[in-house]
């Protein structure tokens, strides 16, 4: 099944597998009278449906190598044969408690490395009880970090010329901040625009993530 969720603004968005595609458009087609157009652009594929709904589709590892063009129709066959292409990925996935790291291959991880970390949770004391509490979690992050860009640096980063792309997922303010690291500047570099909205890392959201990081993204609106 698609993974969904909803969006800022109304709407929905659903994360659809590339095996999946053609029959997911399939059903969006008999769900809603039909298709009445496809914008294709080399970051975008929009498909308008006859009722009104429009389905746009974010090009993941873009561009597509087309020129715009807007057909009658349902006419989805660059996007599709785009996302089957069997990729290498490099998967950084964080957040305060933890970090996992790996290469996947056709949405299947080949190497990983994961890690946990104790970070506190906020205390409601107050006073010079609260600002030391405060001072030690802080330490527990940073160490948090430093362990998650160390395991960057030393699983991801020589492997750089080997992937295809990066794509990141966790806590966006914990990959600002090992943004900062010039080591991993290389593995930003080539980081997708997507950031995975993920649970705390572990070996079994490091596995789902792979799956997810070769879906296309489909956000739904109108009627």
């Amino acid at each position: 099944m698609a993974r969904e969720r909803q969006v800022a603004g109304g709407g929905r968005a659903v994360e659809v597998a590339p095996d999946r595609l053609e029959g997911w458009y399939a059903r969006f087609a008999v769900r809603n009278g039909g298709i009445r157009s496809t914008r294709i652009t080399p970051d975008t594929v929009t498909v308008t449906a006859d009722n009104g709904v429009v389905a746009v589709a974010k090009v993941p590892f873009g561009p597509l190598p087309v020129e715009a063009v807007t057909v009658d129709g349902l006419a989805i066959a660059p996007l599709v044969d785009h996302a089957l292409i069997s990729r290498r990925i490099a998967l950084l996935l964080v957040r305060r408690g933890g970090h996992s790291v790996g290469i996947a291959r056709g949405g299947v991880v080949v190497q990983s490395r994961t890690d946990r970390h104790l970070v506190q949770g906020r205390s409601a004391a107050g006073g010079w009880s609260q600002q030391r509490f405060a001072r030690r979690r802080e330490g527990q992050a940073r160490t948090a970090l430093r362990s998650a860009a160390e395991d960057a640096f030393e699983v991801l980063v020589p492997r750089l010329s080997e992937v295809d792309a990066v794509v990141l997922g966790g806590d966006r303010r914990a990959l600002e901040t090992l943004r900062e690291d010039r080591r991993l500047a290389p593995l930003f570099a080539r980081a997708e625009p997507r950031v995975l909205d993920i649970a705390e890392p572990r070996r079994t959201v490091l596995d789902d993530a792979a799956e997810r990081a070769v879906a296309v993204e489909i956000t739904l609106s109108g009627p």
